[in-house]
């Protein structure tokens, strides 16, 4: 923790300098807290008897602090913020507090999804906004787990997206317009902002008027085999879908290349997404109704949302 009382009950802040040696105090359980300056971890107070307190409960990482850290330094220059705002309303403390409504969580660790859903639904009930920044851990690779799923958001001009907080390179990033083929295999575009630009602005940018961005993709050629070492295999995925298929008298591999056009679609998830309230179903339509009708099935463009949903309207071919 970053925060804590004095004997006179006032906050302090070690983002704004080291205090003279004296007792301190969480600011929510009361208990004694020591302060902790060494060599290998940024400094920080530590609880004496973690156990004790109700909101501070997990043990900090040095990523965690610093990033706490750098985004508390970038965001102040412009706007009005708080570091590990305490909630009682919500009984949790938002480790960074962006004017009256936003919050920002830097997780650098899993957590259980039930506890996710748990705090972001906390954050949206009481009506303030959250938004996920996560850690190296938790950065997106190839494929996507169950987990990462639930720290997606959505937005018609970057459909699919995902923040990322880099300590090493000092920036935030934003991947977007993520897609996955029928392999699992994810498909998306990248950009990348300094801490010492303007992160508030570079937050801002999956709602703002933007040209859409696209990119291409080849399709898989190959795919029937793909799907043959995978029933053989006992894939949970493509077994799944031969299941699927079965159920409508046919067989996967009695169809063509063709006929898995287009392989790369939108993020599917059976629990929903934690952090994404809007209904995505006509996203959804529009995307399979615009390649329905495209002729060239070699490779694939990739829009984000707007896009679909402005040529099933105009019927753009």
């Amino acid at each position: 923790m970053l925060i804590a009382q004095n004997n006179q009950g006032d906050l302090v802040n070690l983002l704004e300098g080291i205090p003279k040696k004296q007792e301190f105090f969480c600011p929510v359980c009361h208990q004694s807290v020591r302060l902790k300056n060494g060599k290998v971890m940024r400094p920080h107070f530590a609880h004496v008897n973690l156990g004790s307190c109700e909101f501070f409960q997990e043990t900090e990482s040095n990523e965690h602090l610093t990033l706490k850290a750098e985004l508390f330094a970038s965001l102040s220059k412009n706007t009005v913020v708080e570091v590990e705002k305490i909630l009682s309303d919500l009984g949790q403390i938002a480790d960074i507090f962006v004017g009256e409504k936003l919050a920002l969580e830097v997780q650098c660790s899993r957590l259980p999804q039930s506890r996710l859903r748990e705090r972001t639904n906390s954050y949206h009930q009481a009506g303030y906004q959250v938004l996920w920044l996560l850690g190296e851990k938790l950065w997106l690779g190839k494929r996507i787990s169950h987990l990462q799923k639930q720290f997606l958001y959505f937005s018609q001009n970057m459909g699919f997206h995902y923040w990322e907080l880099d300590l090493k390179k000092r920036h935030i990033r934003l991947k977007y317009l993520i897609y996955e083929d029928l392999e699992g295999n994810l498909s998306y575009l990248e950009k990348s902002c300094s801490l010492e630009q303007d992160v508030l602005e570079f937050l801002r940018s999956p709602y703002k008027r933007q040209d859409l961005p696209h990119y291409e993709k080849q399709q898989n050629q190959q795919i029937l085999s793909v799907i043959q070492r995978g029933l053989m295999a006992r894939n949970p995925r493509w077994l799944s879908r031969q299941a699927e298929i079965y159920a409508r008298g046919g067989n996967l591999l009695a169809q063509s290349t063709n006929d898995f056009f287009p392989q790369i679609r939108p993020i599917d998830s059976k629990e929903g997404f934690c952090q994404i309230r809007s209904d995505l179903s006509q996203f959804i339509s529009a995307f399979f109704q615009y390649y329905q009708k495209q002729k060239e099935r070699d490779c694939q463009i990739l829009y984000p949302p707007a896009f679909y949903d402005n040529a099933c309207k105009n019927k753009i071919k």
